[in-house]
């Protein structure tokens, strides 16, 4: 895919925000398990927390195309910040897209200008994979509703200021979801520990716990028993910015690996001009390549509102994450032992790609989505 000069533009500034704002210190966040507000402060005057989001609230109201590109450059030096930051976008396009004029107001230009950071509050401890089985409840009282019940995985919780929170207002199934837009501060939310994992330690990951928490009518983003079709609308972006935050690590391990190649020596020359590990670097730049074309096309299919949208972002963020951790893997092993050092940032991201074939629908559901439209709707996808 040829990008246009625009396009070219806007992965020009993400590049030289990654260099000059994350490359620094990604190895620090990780390693200390630093939450970097004011990196996402600086990323927010450059319009990076707004990318889609609409211009009436002060975002960029770019394509999916485009935010994917800035997604990639970032990724490629830091994809756990990255990843986060994609996060927020997405947040901010729901309160842009779907919020009452006061939710808006009250939120809208804080959340594109970085001012105020947002989580996705979909997955509980017992609703993963099966989120339309979610069991956080809203009930009526008056001219507000009380929520009450479990998250589990949230990024950024406890340091974030805005949850957008899945919750039940009816029945069972995804006809009985809302979706509403809770301040991170209000009475009866409590946060759990921040949870250890393998990587994404830029980002905080805590459970959630609502009790009687009091949110206007108001609140509430769409109409009620729309939640769960927000939330979908939601992944099907938010697959593509994970799927183009798993290219961008790729594309830094080969970078990381070719440049190693070409210094390391071994057996009296470069490994570079070895020929098994040459196809072994080639082989990496494939996948990379293979992955990037993948995602642009589904993400041109969600700009330009197609049919097949959910389609294609499932299917590139099935190859993508798969293709991209593979390629941080390979890379690591062309370093030999010190690519299992932390001096080499090569560790850190295949630490940090793992993740990405397990969230967003992990890569067997995202089989399932595929297998269902081409077998039992029949669709033809070309």
């Amino acid at each position: 895919m040829i990008l246009t000069d625009d396009q070219n533009a806007f992965a020009q500034a993400a590049r030289e925000f990654a260099e000059g704002e994350l490359a620094p210190h990604a190895a620090r966040w990780d390693e200390e398990q630093i939450f970097p507000i004011e990196a996402f402060r600086k990323a927010g005057e450059l319009g990076f927390c707004g990318l889609y989001a609409p211009e009436s609230i002060g975002g960029l109201g770019l394509g999916r195309l485009e935010s994917s590109l800035v997604f990639e450059e970032m990724a490629e030096v830091d994809p756990s910040t990255t990843a986060f930051l994609t996060i927020h976008n997405m947040v901010t396009w729901m309160v842009g897209t779907w919020g009452s004029e006061e939710v808006k107001s009250q939120w809208g230009e804080l959340l594109s200008s970085g001012q105020k950071l947002g989580s996705y509050c979909l997955t509980e401890p017992g609703a993963g994979s099966d989120a339309a089985s979610l069991r956080t409840r809203a009930e009526r009282d008056g001219d507000d509703y009380l929520i009450s019940g479990s998250k589990a995985f949230i990024s950024g919780a406890g340091d974030t200021d805005l949850l957008v929170v899945m919750a039940r207002t009816g029945g069972d199934g995804p006809k009985g979801i809302s979706a509403f837009a809770v301040p991170a501060d209000a009475a009866g939310i409590t946060y759990g520990r921040k949870e250890l994992k393998m990587g994404w330690n830029s980002q905080s990951t805590r459970g959630i716990t609502f009790e009687r928490v009091r949110v206007p009518a108001s609140a509430m983003l769409g109409q009620e028993g729309e939640g769960f079709k927000l939330a979908m609308k939601g992944l099907d972006g938010g697959r593509i910015n994970i799927a183009c935050c798993s290219v961008g690590a790729a594309q830094g391990a080969y970078e990381a690996a070719r440049q190693y190649m070409n210094e390391r020596r071994q057996f009296g020359k470069n490994l570079d001009q070895f020929q098994a590990l040459q196809f072994k670097l080639a082989d990496i730049l494939t996948s990379v390549v293979a992955a990037r074309q993948m995602v642009r096309l589904a993400a041109s299919h969600l700009d330009a509102g197609s049919s097949q949208a959910s389609t294609y972002c499932a299917m590139a963020k099935r190859l993508a994450t798969d293709l991209g951790f593979q390629a941080c893997v390979d890379a690591q092993q062309l370093f030999g032992g010190y690519g299992y050092l932390k001096d080499y940032p090569v560790e850190r991201l295949v630490r940090d790609t793992r993740v990405h074939q397990i969230l967003e629908g992990t890569n067997e559901i995202m089989r399932v989505i595929i297998a269902r439209q081409i077998i039992d709707l029949g669709a033809d996808i070309r």
